[in-house]
Parts: structure tokens; sequence; C-alpha cells
């Protein structure tokens, strides 16, 4: 195996296994916590919001998807300015093209995002 296929392989590689850890270790909390509040119901505890809360159960915050937005938004110009500077360097463009392509996908989905939570804000968030 070559570096030409190492290398990207490598790269994505990466990507993919630290989306899993990511995933598996949040999964595995919330079902620490879900098994915690199942025992704590069947045996008859009270369990009001703050107890679950303070049990480590995962809120959504206020402005989520506008974060994650930018934050693929940033991605996208990442991989963008990455083609710009490997054609600039190879002084071939087609590095360029390859590499906009990919940033498109990061980068219509912040897109997404960041309209999202600008448009679509819940009416009781305003009272």
């Amino acid at each position: 195996m070559g570096p030409e296929i190492l290398a990207p392989l490598t790269v994505f590689g990466s990507i993919v296994l630290i989306v899993w850890i990511v995933f598996h270790f949040g999964s595995k909390n919330r079902r620490e916590v879900l098994e915690t509040v199942r025992t704590a119901a069947q045996s008859g505890t009270q369990l009001t919001p703050e107890v679950i809360r303070a049990l480590g159960m995962p809120r959504r915050s206020e402005g989520r998807d506008i974060r994650w937005g930018i934050v693929l938004l940033a991605i996208a110009a990442a991989f963008f300015t990455l083609g710009f500077v490997v054609s600039g360097v190879e002084g071939d463009v087609e590095g360029f093209w390859i590499m906009s392509g990919i940033a498109a996908f990061p980068g219509f989905v912040g897109l997404a995002l960041v309209l999202m939570g600008v448009f679509l804000k819940n009416p009781s968030d305003n009272a």
C-alpha cells in the first residue's frame, strides 16, 4: 500500500474514529443515566427534573444549531483553503476544485443549520 492510498485513508479514517468515539461514549453516558433513572423509578424514588439533570442527562442548549453551523462552515473554509494551497504549491487547479467540492458538503449543512437557528426559533423563547 503506497503513500497515495495510505495518506487519505489515514486522514478520513481518523475522522471516522473521532466521530465514533464521541458518539460511543456519549450514548454510553446516556444509557447509564437512563438505567439509574429506571432503577430509581422501580424502587419508588421520586425523581424531579433537577435530579435527572444533576445525574448528567444532557440538555439541548439554546443556539446549538447556530454553533454547529459555524463549526461546519469553518471546516468547509479549511477544506477550501487547503485546496487553494495545494493548487498553489503544485500548480494544479484540479486539487482546488476537488477540495472545493469536498468543502461544499459541510458548508451547505453548516449554512442550513445557521439559517435554521436564525429563522426557526421557538416562539416560547421570545417570552
